[in-house]
């Protein structure tokens, strides 16, 4: 048994190895009963405040603090042995990467939730964290490669020729994808502006859709028809957008004519009439009616009224209604609605003159006058 403790192995006697697996084992085990015991214990007791911070810092002491321990003790551990050079430079090698890797997630989990406690407290942050799909993507992305680059300059490469070349390589690829880095930047644009939002109605030139992705290059919509619309990012910001997701109310403007033949005393009262309709409402406020113009075929009247809600088939069953009483109470007056009419008058040979009145068939009018 002596001779296992004192004789050499690889540059180190029996008797080290053992010291040192213990001292890595008793590491180990102080922790591993650290993890199991304090932190558990502060998580429950975190879990009970009203802030989401705490809860962060615990979880990420467990994820990532402790897993950094864990390897960090092994690799001071066996560090205090005699290896050879190349075994050394392995270990050293691995350690640099394994602690690289966790410390890039811790930093990446830092950044993207300071990045979400401040968009949680914007209007609708909620519904803005589930979009930041892309946002996490690229920010990841950025910070894996700083990492990356560190950890290559830690194991003795020169990262000055390897930020050179990406800075050159940058520009080419930033010559031949402009497009592409244009809807980017557009990106960010539409997420931190907020524009418009998933779920939003939109209507683009003589385009409509509620938007169902916003994406890192394009935006879908999908329209009422079904069928989906893909818009680059770009081609959205240059654009005047209607957003009907944002209107609270809406302000209607119809018309209603009626014959030339009505009494002026009718044409007097329809105003009234027409408010009295509107106002019977609760739901809309009432603007104005008003007997706005002679037209080709009718005595011309708008209605302007505002609806207190923004939804779109409550405006049609408000409009449906109010056609129906407007229907029914001048067809008690005796009031006609105009339909487009017109009067042409024909000359023959020897001077006779006929009126002809387009709302007939004209065939059935021109035998009337020759008869």
């Amino acid at each position: 048994m002596e001779d296992l403790l004192t004789t050499e192995y690889f540059g180190n006697t029996g008797k080290e190895y053992l010291i040192v697996l213990g001292a890595i084992a008793l590491a180990l085990m102080l922790v591993r009963i650290f993890k199991n015991v304090v932190l558990k214990r502060l998580a429950d007791f975190v879990s009970k405040s009203k802030t989401t911070i705490d809860d962060f810092i615990v979880e990420s002491i467990g994820v990532y603090v402790v897993p950094m321990v864990y390897f960090t003790v092994m690799y001071a551990g066996l560090k205090t042995l005699v290896w050879p050079e190349r075994i050394t430079s392995i270990l050293e090698v691995i350690f640099v990467v394994i602690i690289t890797y966790y410390a890039i997630r811790l930093v990446s989990g830092i950044i993207l939730m300071l990045l979400q406690s401040y968009i949680r407290r914007q209007e609708g942050g909620e519904e803005k964290v589930k979009q930041m799909g892309g946002v996490i993507m690229i920010i990841n992305g950025v910070i894996w490669l700083v990492g990356l680059i560190f950890m290559l300059s830690n194991l003795g490469y020169n990262v000055s020729a390897i930020i050179a070349g990406m800075g050159i390589g940058g520009i080419a690829i930033a010559l031949a994808a402009q497009n592409i880095i244009g809807d980017l930047f557009n990106y960010f644009v539409i997420f931190f502006d907020r524009p418009f939002e998933v779920g939003d109605f939109l209507v683009v030139e003589d385009k409509n859709g509620v938007v169902d992705k916003i994406g890192i290059k394009t935006t879908r919509i999908k329209t009422l028809s079904g069928e989906q619309l893909v818009f680059a990012n770009s081609d959205l910001t240059g654009s005047r957008i209607h957003n009907y997701k944002k209107m609270q109310t809406r302000r209607i403007v119809f018309s209603v004519g009626v014959t030339y033949e009505t009494p002026v005393e009718q044409v007097k009262m329809i105003p009234g009439l027409l408010k009295e309709i509107v106002e019977s409402e609760e739901r809309v406020n009432f603007d104005r009616a008003h007997f706005k113009a002679f037209g080709d075929s009718s005595l011309d009247y708008e209605i302007v009224y505002i609806i207190k809600s923004a939804d779109f088939n409550t405006y049609m069953d408000i409009q449906q209604d109010f056609n129906f009483q407007i229907y029914q109470k001048f067809g008690e007056l005796g009031i006609s609605i105009a339909f487009p009419t017109r009067t042409l008058y024909l000359r023959n040979e020897n001077g006779m003159k006929l009126k002809l009145d387009t709302d007939r068939k004209p065939e059935a009018v021109l035998r009337d006058k020759i008869e």
